[in-house]
């Protein structure tokens, strides 16, 4: 059940009737496809930070810089995604804690506050581009200054968030409504900009880096698609949404999970592919390389069409405002999972608002703050990831759900990337 109901000790309506679902799936009395449908949802609501206004922005000057050449890296990142948002749901299911209150309970207190510490960090740089995200949709569509637009996104986070209430289901409902907004207008964009198909497979299967900056813009769509804060997330949603009596049925419920888990991963990997796929094919190699969301909507709208840009607009606002509310959650999950506290959610979204206001009432270029905001992101994945490595390979934690060792080397190796990455984007910025 949710968090929200299993504190009260009731369930509501439309949780009652998933429940039943899900435990006729789990007894055999439900075949067939039916059978996954109780366990969808949370795997949707986690995709929606692998399609944040941070994608947009790195993965359109991706593409509009280097053509389909970057292409791989989303594809390398999306398959990172499915290990880590697997891993992060079986951790929930196996333990019914999150991420945040495991690493409590088994690191020191001072291993706990820095990790705590750091993951709020990583929270601010989330906001940062979820709210500029919000903001510039609002001034493409309606030239709402930015300040007062990103006002507004906070508060349509919160109305997108009201609806947990009601329950789980109608979250999920609300999110999968968004990323399906998202999808229709990507899907457009792609029809409009007739890619190349031989090169957007030797893009996706040949990978290829075009000197030292496009291995920062690598570093950054590394970071804009295995998200820190979603990882802290998943473990969180799953871990009383259906409660396995035994290790049998635990291990039912991981493979259902995994079902929900490839098909939301593959959508949002298909949007961060059509996003570099559209800027490649529409802005690559001509005289004037598009290298802002202002400039993107500007351009579709001269070579495209009036109508690819509103949907572009569209796509960007409905990004912004579903992935403000999931790093709504996911904050509320790090600070009471790491030390035990808990503040009013409005509180806590008005203190995290404050540096995107800052930074849009300075007047800094949107989409370099988006872009540099993935950066640091990318920073906190090791932190995340770590941890959630060291839990899964425990068979004490994680009971038959443990780690495979094939597993866990392969995630070693996916933590020792991004790490490498971490280190050459750390010296390139102080040595230049």
């Amino acid at each position: 059940m949710s968090s929200n109901a299993s504190q009260h000790g009731d369930v509501l309506p439309g949780e009652n009737a998933t429940q039943r679902a899900a435990a006729a799936a789990l007894d055999g009395r439900q075949t067939g496809l039916k059978r996954f449908l109780p366990f969808l949802g949370p795997a949707f609501i986690a995709a929606v930070a692998y399609i944040d206004p941070g994608n947009f922005a790195t993965n359109i000057q991706a593409g509009s810089t280097y053509g389909y050449t970057l292409l791989w890296v989303v594809l390398v990142s999306n398959i990172m995604a499915v290990l880590i948002q697997s891993m992060s749901a079986k951790l929930g299911i196996a333990t019914g804690k999150n991420l945040p209150e495991v690493s409590r309970e088994r690191f020191s207190r001072p291993v706990t506050i820095g990790l705590w510490l750091q993951a709020e960090f990583i929270a601010i740089a989330t906001d940062l581009a979820e709210f500029i995200g919000g903001a510039l949709g609002l001034y493409l569509l309606f030239g709402i200054p930015l300040f007062p637009a990103a006002v507004i996104t906070g508060v349509a986070s919160f109305v997108l968030l009201e609806l947990q209430r009601r329950g789980f289901r109608w979250l999920e409902a609300g999110i999968g409504t968004l990323v399906g907004v998202v999808v229709v207008s990507f899907a457009y964009e792609v029809f409009i900009a007739q890619p190349d198909g031989s090169a957007v497979l030797h893009g996706l299967f040949v990978p290829t880096l075009d000197g030292a900056d496009s291995l920062l813009l690598a570093a950054g769509i590394l970071g804009a698609t295995v998200m820190p804060h979603v990882i802290y997330l998943h473990s969180a949603l799953m871990q009383r949404r259906v409660v396995g009596r035994n290790e049998a049925e635990r291990a039912k419920i991981f493979k259902f999970e995994m079902a929900d888990i490839l098909i939301a991963m593959g959508i949002a990997g298909l949007i961060n592919g059509a996003m570099l796929v559209m800027a490649a094919g529409l802005f690559y190699g001509s005289t004037e390389v598009v290298s802002t969301l202002e400039g993107a909507f500007a351009h579709l709208d001269t070579e495209a069409g009036s109508l690819a840009a509103i949907l572009f607009g569209v796509g960007l606002l409905a990004s912004g405002f579903s992935s403000s509310s999931v790093g709504t959650m996911s904050g509320q999950i790090i600070m009471s999972g790491y030390i035990n506290r808990r503040i009013p959610l409005l509180l806590r979204r008005l203190i995290t608002m404050a540096p995107a206001l800052a930074v849009l009432a300075m007047g800094v270029d949107p989409t370099t703050a988006l872009v540099m905001s993935q950066v640091v992101l990318s920073f906190g994945i090791p932190f995340a990831l770590i941890p959630l490595l060291i839990f899964c390979s425990n068979r004490q934690i994680m009971g038959n759900l443990v780690n495979r060792r094939s597993t866990t080397m392969v995630a070693w190796c996916v933590a020792a990337l991004i790490i490498a990455l971490n280190i050459f984007l750390l010296a390139r910025t102080l040595f230049g």
